[in-house]
């Protein structure tokens, strides 16, 4: 179910924005048309800037390329024009994020654009709603000091999700697990359990009186009714070893929930019925993701299975019983987005690979070399344009 269809937002959003994190649909597909021919004979570079640290991937709306990163000690919002490259406007403020394990110290979200709105979530916890048209800061919640979160082993990562007036979040403090603030004032409209945040962010399931927001938090998914803040249900899935993070959001499809982790965890298919789940089918054989969701087109499952340093593959498997249709072993790691009865997937060696969604055999299509190593963070595409960036520098693309 599109968030646009459940739940319209307000303001212009073009048909083929991306607007936030995994796309209009929330799911990482997509209309859009990609041109295979222009990725054979090598893309056109419409633009890049040199960029700051972060996982946070860029945002298209409304003609803006959004993107959250860190320069020295400030968290940096910037809006450049898509088709140019133009500044438009930059908002910055001071972080002192240190990361324990010695990785990249910038934010890892990824911004959502809604009602004239654009709303960062930084590695520290700080949630800030600016104005699209000049960047000006209309309000923001320090949520690490406000509710005690714990930063986690790798700072807070959840990328907003914009329902109706409400913006919610993977929190992670104590009575603030998940939580729902104001869109207009930033004012906290509900918060529950006691979970740690995780990586995964939050997506919808169904519509009208039926609607849940899912968060997939450190313990497991939770389930709420968005408007109330009612909790509905929650089924735990988290890794066997405490060393471990739930990064890939959950999938939907009508009634069913796809979860999966890494770290000896795996996958599983829910089924609901009214307020009860039941599992369809489990097992750490099938599609395990470290850290990207998987995407769904016609009934299989397309995504990467395996932690990234052990070089994942890239599989198909059938949403109704976990079956391994086919496997690309030593693929590597990266991000995926469908786009009709295409896959695109950008590799942290920085080759961005397409491929035929099939699921009788992988069939490769494109491959060419679009950015450095070390690219982890997810991409946009939107009007003929890819927006991806590196540990070094954004590029923007033309793929039609």
């Amino acid at each position: 179910m599109s968030l646009v269809a459940a739940f319209p937002v307000h303001g212009r959003l073009a048909a083929e924005d991306w607007p936030q994190f995994l796309g209009p649909h929330r799911n990482g597909s997509t209309t859009n048309a990609i041109d295979i021919k222009s990725l054979s004979d090598g893309p056109q570079k419409a633009w890049s800037r040199k960029v700051g640290h972060g996982f946070g991937g860029p945002v298209i709306a409304d003609g803006h390329l959004i993107l959250h990163h860190r320069e020295g000690d400030n968290e940096v919002v910037e809006s450049w024009d898509l088709v140019n490259g133009t500044p438009q406007w930059r908002h910055a403020y001071p972080t002192h994020y240190e990361d324990d394990f010695g990785f990249d110290d910038g934010p890892r979200a990824s911004p959502a654009v809604s009602d004239g709105q654009v709303l960062t979530f930084g590695a520290e916890g700080r949630l800030t709603s600016l104005r699209l048209e000049d960047g000006k800061e209309n309000w923001h919640v320090d949520t690490l000091s406000r509710f005690k979160s714990d930063k986690g082993f790798f700072g807070l990562a959840s990328s907003p999700l914009v329902v109706r007036d409400l913006v919610l979040v993977n929190i992670g403090g104590p009575g603030a697990g998940v939580g729902a603030f104001k869109l207009s004032t930033g004012d906290v409209a509900w918060k529950l359990t006691d979970d740690e945040a995780g990586y995964a962010s939050p997506v919808m399931s169904g519509s009208g009186s039926d609607a849940l927001a899912l968060f997939f938090t450190r313990a497991g998914l939770v389930a709420v009714q968005p408007g109330t803040g009612t909790l509905v249900l929650t089924h735990p899935w988290r890794s066997r070893q405490r060393a471990s993070v739930n990064a890939a959001s959950p999938l939907v499809s009508g009634t069913q929930i796809f979860l999966t982790a890494s770290y000896g965890t795996g996958a599983v298919l829910l089924s609901r019925t009214g307020n009860q789940m039941s599992e369809v089918w489990s097992g750490d054989s099938a599609l395990s993701a470290h850290y990207a969701t998987p995407v769904l087109v016609d009934g299989h499952l397309y995504g990467f299975h395996g932690r990234t340093e052990s070089k994942p593959a890239f599989r198909c498997v059938e949403w109704a019983t976990g079956r391994v249709a086919w496997s690309v072993d030593g693929f590597g790691a990266g991000t995926v987005v469908s786009t009709g009865k295409l896959l695109v997937t950008l590799l942290e060696s920085g080759e961005l690979a397409v491929l035929e969604a099939s699921q009788k055999a992988p069939h490769e299509l494109a491959r060419t070399q679009v950015l450095g190593t070390g690219t982890r963070s997810p991409f946009a595409l939107a009007d003929g344009y890819l927006a991806a960036r590196d540990p070094r520098q954004l590029v923007v693309l033309k793929v039609r």
